[in-house]
């Protein structure tokens, strides 16, 4: 038997970069049966395949209108279901990944990036151009836990009212690969966590929760064995809501109680509750708050399955401008938002008229002086104060 299986992000989206764990899966499950599987790379070689699996986890990747589910045509994820998206069945659910799956694109990607560079006359280097891939070839990736109890009304991770283990962690961890990667909604929110965490410190793997960790569960033992952990890359927690203000403020003096040097990363959330002054105003008060006990926001502008609702707001462009300052670490760390605005100013080729982000800025500056008063000037501050 023939199995056709599509990332359909992979194809969609430009750059995207990290492999479907669901095609894995499939994948391992149906070399097991003796079956041929492939990745496809484009929609029009079905009629090769017995049998086709298409995932995509983004609901805004683009398919084509004739893509359905049919006797032969399989389709899955929350890009397709949001938060309704059907359960695999357990024997594809529970099997180890096929970590090769995507081998051969990727050296394909090699070959022609090769290929490009040697047209050019440039020197290619093979393993600064495999970095990119790194997440397809170094890591053992899955979930330990999944659910969450939180329910909030943007996050598509709904289907669930608890936290609840998953799989054992050998279900998917490969010793042959150099790191781990977990994908749980909310680990912290499972009452065992001290000892799967304590079995992913005894792999003597980095490890890393791609999806972030909830710090309004931190407690002084969470965070001693998180932050001595073998952790790979920036702890990554999130900032969604401004009536948490006081709640992460605490959790922020204890995660610097136990570390001072450790990057730790926010995701911010902004475009949900609305899309007016007052979400530009209590976004950027969520950034200054980071920004004292140094850590990064990552800004991230709310969509759902239908609509971006940020970009029908009069301060599109605001919203625009504040992800592309924050979420440049070496940009943040240096410029405060004004600072911002005018290097975009400075590098603009049109002389006497104004860049987009520095409009953005004047316009709300004219309308709103006491928000931009309190928050245009603020610069990061290694020294841990937002200044």
């Amino acid at each position: 038997m023939k199995i056709g299986i599509v990332d359909a992000d992979l194809i969609g989206r430009k750059n995207h970069r990290f492999p479907n764990l669901v095609c894995e899966k499939l994948s391992g499950y149906w070399k097991e049966k003796g079956a041929e599987t492939s990745l496809l790379l484009h929609y029009d070689c079905f009629d090769q395949f017995d049998q086709i699996f298409v995932s995509k986890v983004f609901t805004d990747t683009p398919v084509p209108e004739w893509l359905e589910e049919s006797d032969r045509i399989h389709i899955g994820g929350t890009g397709f279901y949001f938060d309704k998206a059907p359960n695999l069945p357990d024997d594809i659910e529970h099997h180890m990944p096929d970590y090769h799956l995507y081998d051969e694109w990727i050296q394909s990607e090699k070959k022609h990036a090769a290929e490009a560079r040697a047209l050019e006359g440039r020197p290619f280097k093979e393993s600064s151009f495999l970095t990119k891939f790194k997440e397809y070839t170094d890591y053992s990736i899955g979930f330990v836990t999944r659910g969450c109890f939180r329910k909030c009304p943007f996050c598509v991770n709904q289907k669930f009212d608890h936290v609840f283990q998953h799989s054992p962690l050998s279900e998917f961890y490969d010793p042959s690969r150099r790191k781990i990667c977990l994908l749980d909604d909310n680990f912290f929110g499972f009452a065992k966590w001290e000892r799967i965490l304590k079995e992913l410190i005894g792999t003597g793997r980095p490890f890393k929760f791609k999806q972030g960790l909830d710090e309004r569960l931190l407690t002084d033992r969470k965070c001693e064995m998180l932050f001595s952990s073998n952790y790979d890359g920036d702890f990554t927690f999130a900032f969604d809501n401004i009536a948490d203000y006081d709640l992460i403020h605490k959790k922020l003096r204890m995660i610097r109680r136990h570390t001072q040097t450790i990057n730790i990363k926010f995701y911010v959330l902004c475009g949900f509750e609305s899309t007016g002054a007052d979400d530009i105003a209590n976004t950027f008060r969520r950034i200054a708050l980071l920004m004292k006990y140094r850590c990064l926001p990552y800004v991230m502008r709310y969509q759902n399955r239908n609509d971006t609702p940020w970009k029908r707001s009069p301060f599109r462009t605001m919203y625009v401008s504040l992800a592309r300052w924050c979420n440049q670490p070496n940009i943040f760390k240096k410029m405060s938002f004004r600072d911002f605005c005018e290097a975009n100013q400075a590098l603009h080729k049109t002389s006497g008229t104004l860049c987009a982000s520095m409009a953005a800025l004047r316009q709300f500056e004219a309308e709103y002086p006491e928000i931009a008063r309190a928050y245009f000037d603020l610069r990061y501050d290694k020294n841990g104060k937002a200044s």
